[in-house]
C-alpha cells in the first residue's frame, strides 16, 4: 500500500516551526506537545520526526533507530506527566487512523491521556 504524506498537515507545519505549540519533550525521533482541546487533566500529542500517516505506516517504513526513538519518547512523556503505573494511577494512549479511525490530522500521532478515569474506551455496537 502507498501512503501519501501532506507535508502542509499542522504537524508536518509544528515540526517545521511554522506554529508555535507547548512542547513537553523533544527528542532526535519525536516531538511531544500539549494538545490545544485538552479532554483530561494530561493530554499530550507525541508525534514522529518523520512523514509517516498512521502506526502500521510507521511501523512498515520506519527506521530501527526512528521505532526505538518514539516509543522511547512515548515512555519520557507518560514519565514527565506523572501517569506511569508507578507515579500515578495510569493513561490512556490512542492512535486513530485514516477515515473509520477518526484521524483528524494525517501524521501518525498518539494521545496520552490521564490524570482522571477515562471510562470505557468504546461503548459496544450491536
Amino acid at each position: 500500500m502507498a501512503y501519501n504524506y501532506d507535508n502542509q498537515n499542522i504537524f508536518a507545519k509544528i515540526l517545521r516551526g511554522e506554529i508555535p505549540n507547548n512542547t513537553v519533550y523533544e527528542s532526535e525521533h519525536a516531538l511531544a506537545f500539549r494538545d490545544i482541546q485538552p479532554q483530561a487533566p494530561t493530554h499530550v500529542l507525541v508525534i514522529p520526526k518523520g512523514p509517516y500517516v498512521s502506526f502500521d505506516h510507521f511501523a512498515a517504513d520506519a527506521t530501527d533507530a526512528e521505532i526505538i526513538g518514539y516509543i522511547r519518547a512515548i515512555s519520557e512523556v507518560c514519565k514527565a506527566e506523572g501517569v506511569t503505573l508507578t507515579q500515578g494511577e495510569g493513561f490512556r494512549m490512542i492512535s486513530n487512523a485514516g477515515a473509520h479511525g477518526v484521524q483528524e490530522v494525517p501524521h501518525l500521532h498518539v494521545h496520552i491521556l490521564g490524570g482522571r478515569n477515562m471510562g470505557r474506551m468504546i461503548a459496544r455496537a450491536d
